[in-house]
């Protein structure tokens, strides 16, 4: 169960983490604007808007990711496999920001795929347990 916590805590802290790359794309744009950082990063091009997509993107793929884990703590689902698409998850989300940065945007979206089938099926699991029981 606790590998479970330490997961969301640490998809938890993806954004965050996603957020690094966009302040050195910033920095290299005439300085960090700390003014109007979100004027800022919407022109940014190149790597530096895959980096603003993706560091948004985080956030975006967060709710899911912690819903269903607090699902299968709730319910009380913690299995071998639903831990395994945990960490797996956290994996494959890294390895998408690696390659929206890297501009690599057939694999990215294969591993989004993947990364976010990670959730669905922790909750489709959880849900015909909690159905079964």
């Amino acid at each position: 169960m606790s590998i479970l916590i330490w997961c969301l805590l640490i998809a938890g802290l993806l954004p965050i983490a996603a957020k690094a790359p966009v302040v050195y794309f910033q920095n290299r744009d005439a300085g960090y604007d700390n003014r109007h950082p979100r004027a800022q990063q919407q022109r940014l091009t190149g790597a530096g808007a895959r980096a603003v997509a993706g560091h948004y993107n985080a956030y975006e793929a967060f709710p899911l990711y912690a819903t269903a884990i607090l699902a299968v703590l709730a319910t009380n689902s913690v299995s071998d496999t639903n831990i395994t698409l945990a960490v797996s998850y956290l994996g494959l989300r890294i390895a998408y920001h690696i390659l929206y940065l890297a501009n690599y945007d057939k694999l990215r979206s294969l591993v989004w795929f993947f990364a976010i089938a990670c959730p669905v099926i922790m909750l489709a699991q959880t849900a015909l347990a909690v159905a079964a029981a």
